[in-house]
């Protein structure tokens, strides 16, 4: 689907078709085409029309490029991720979104899944200061929307953290550990979509290309903040993460050690008892405790009984148990 916003006249319209006069750049024509999940013959008003680079083109009808800026013939080519959270799936989805940025005109390119592009598509027509202030600020204000979407995102990924740092402590169970390597695999996907993102948003913030005015630079430097800052949340969970893998097996290791001391007591209790009924079970002659035959086992049975007092009452004196 493509639809064409116009500016001109300080007035914003939506148009049925692009007059070519108005990609002239002495025009005072503003224009905003975008493009979402277009197929072959939509695609064609990008080479044809526009004639924007083969290269740009063919990287913008691909499903998924990895972020950049390069800067074409009279317009820059960036790609930029819009993000997504799939929990049931455990992971970071991204969305490209293709800018072509000119003098006088935006094209974006995209699969029909950006709430950010489908937000200011629907206010373009109503507001005409959003496309009047020019096509960098359009552009501006695209991106902007985009890493404002990661906030919400990682706030959850911040919560299933303390859902997690919580069980550890207060209910652990076998299949907790699943849980946080399913988690450090969501921090790790946080991390491969910010830190690209940061450095093309970097470029652009430190006026590497002449149409990046002053004023537009500090305001993609403000962006550029945001990226920072979220990229270091992402460092931050990934050490905590590690922290809270580090703890559990930590507590499983001691919940095992001390069933591992209890079984270990038993069996050293056990131990001086199986030898006395060992050796009063044998049949030959052995000397006899005082009185008949009834009372030789109230004999054994209270030096057992005293064994085990004896030993458990150095286990304690020793804080074996």
């Amino acid at each position: 689907m493509i639809t064409i916003f116009v500016h001109r006249n300080g007035g914003t319209e939506e148009a049925q078709s692009i007059d070519r006069a108005w990609l002239d750049s002495a025009s005072d024509v503003l224009l905003w085409v975008d493009l979402a999940a277009p197929s072959i013959p939509e695609s064609l008003v990008l080479s044809n029309t526009f004639a924007f680079h083969r290269l740009s083109v063919e990287d913008a009808m691909s499903k998924l490029q990895y972020p950049k800026i390069e800067p074409y013939d009279g317009y820059l080519y960036v790609i930029l991720h819009g993000i997504g959270f799939r929990a049931g799936e455990h992971g970071f989805v991204t969305h490209d979104v293709d800018f072509f940025l000119g003098r006088n005109f935006l094209v974006t390119v995209h699969d029909g899944h950006s709430p950010s592009i489908d937000e200011l598509r629907g206010h373009c027509p109503r507001n005409a200061s959003i496309l009047g202030e020019g096509p960098v600020a359009l552009f501006h204000r695209i991106v902007d929307s985009m890493v404002d979407q990661y906030r919400p995102e990682v706030e959850k990924l911040e919560d299933a953290l303390d859902d997690i740092e919580k069980a550890v402590f207060e209910r652990p169970t076998p299949a907790l550990v699943r849980e946080i390597l399913d988690q450090k695999r969501d921090v790790s996907s946080l991390r491969r979509v910010t830190t690209p993102q940061r450095d093309v948003i970097g470029r652009l913030a430190r006026r590497e290309f002449a149409d990046i005015s002053i004023e537009m630079a500090f305001r993609f430097r403000d962006v550029y903040d945001h990226l920072v800052r979220l990229n270091d949340e992402a460092l931050i969970f990934h050490d905590r993460i590690t922290g809270i893998l580090d703890a559990h097996l930590s507590s499983v290791s001691n919940r095992l050690n001390e069933v591992m001391k209890v079984l270990t007591v038993v069996a050293t209790i056990f131990m001086p008892l199986t030898l006395v009924s060992g050796l009063y079970g044998m049949n030959v002659a052995l000397p006899r405790f005082p009185g008949g035959d009834a009372a030789q086992f109230w004999w054994l049975f209270g030096i057992c009984a005293g064994v085990v007092v004896v030993m458990l009452a150095l286990f304690r004196r020793r804080r074996w148990v």
